[in-house]
């Protein structure tokens, strides 16, 4: 497995690290730690050939760029330290760290469609119920835009124990089947808990539709099928994890829950008290998944007081 951890020196992207104590990942893999300096160097002193530059604007020159190599060499430390981190938590892992200049957000796409890792992880910047709503904009862009699984880590919410609790979305699409197989092949702790979660939103009829027996009954028959539609895709999906699931301790359950999928998935993982949730980065209705990432997910990664991980298996392998 191939891991790179975005790392700015913030508190968000510390937790991002610990947090992944309680992500089920292997003890050996590769990762790498890139911090991004947001700078951009200035060309270096004997590249300047305008023959009528006065010497100020060449002092100029000479002070941005040694603030920007400042900058840089404040951005090596800190990948450095976080990669320190890391091999605290594994010490198997191949660890190396990287430091960059430029936009943030860019240089990390482009060093994970140079790198291509199997997960990316990012901080949240989210620390208020309130901040929860928008995620910072380094992780909001390579949430939409990586073209792998990216792990938005926050503060655990579960038992505080070493097992973990985990929540998939499942909805039926091939993004959510993904997630599956991700969560069943993960290190979890042994008693650890896997909850699926199949998010029912059904019609309802307004009071002129009710005078209407015949509306009102196939409304009623719609619901009805739907509903034992997502029973049976919560019994599938339970079945399939606890026959894939590495460790065997591990206890699955599921539910069917009413509501908007969005809503519904944040509001039963802080009920079970989840330490991730896991969804696939498109749902049924958003067919562009190599550029967007489904509202569903985009919406339970903001709103989450927990880590989510949105699955986007790269070239098709788990």
């Amino acid at each position: 497995m191939k891991v790179l951890i975005a790392y700015d020196g913030s508190e968000s992207a510390d937790t991002a690290i610990d947090g992944l104590r309680r992500a089920g990942l292997p003890s050996k893999a590769d990762a790498l730690v890139a911090s991004v300096a947001e700078v951009w160097l200035p060309a270096p002193e004997h590249e300047v050939t305008v023959k009528d530059t006065v010497a100020s604007d060449i002092r100029g020159l000479d002070r941005a760029r040694a603030r920007a190599m400042e900058r840089m060499k404040l951005a090596e430390e800190a990948a450095q330290s976080a990669c320190e981190r890391v091999s605290q938590i594994f010490p198997q892992w191949r660890l190396k760290h990287q430091a960059l200049s430029g936009s943030p957000p860019h240089e990390i796409l482009n060093l994970a469609r140079q790198w291509e890792p199997d997960l990316i992880v990012v901080g949240s910047h989210g620390r208020t119920a309130l901040g929860r709503f928008v995620l910072g904009s380094v992780s909001q862009k390579v949430l939409t835009e990586a073209q792998t699984s990216v792990r938005i880590s926050r503060d655990t919410i579960g038992t505080g124990g070493s097992a973990v609790r985990v929540v998939v979305g499942v909805d039926g699409s091939e993004g959510a089947k993904n997630a599956l197989r991700v969560v069943a092949l993960r290190d979890w702790a042994p008693g650890s808990e896997v909850c699926v979660v199949v998010a029912e939103d059904p019609l309802v009829t307004n009071s002129a539709y009710r005078l209407i027996p015949t509306v009102d009954q196939f409304i009623a028959e719609v619901n009805e099928a739907e509903h034992s539609m997502a029973e049976k895709l919560a019994a599938d999906a339970v079945k399939e994890l606890s026959a894939t699931l590495k460790d065997k301790s591990v206890t699955v359950s599921s539910v069917v829950v009413i509501g908007v999928p969005k809503q519904a998935l944040v509001a039963h993982a802080e009920e079970f008290g989840a330490d991730c949730i896991f969804t696939g980065a498109t749902g049924l209705s958003n067919p562009i998944e190599r550029f967007l990432v489904g509202s569903v997910s985009a919406a339970v990664a903001a709103r989450a007081s927990c880590s989510v991980e949105v699955v986007r298996l790269r070239n098709g392998s788990v």
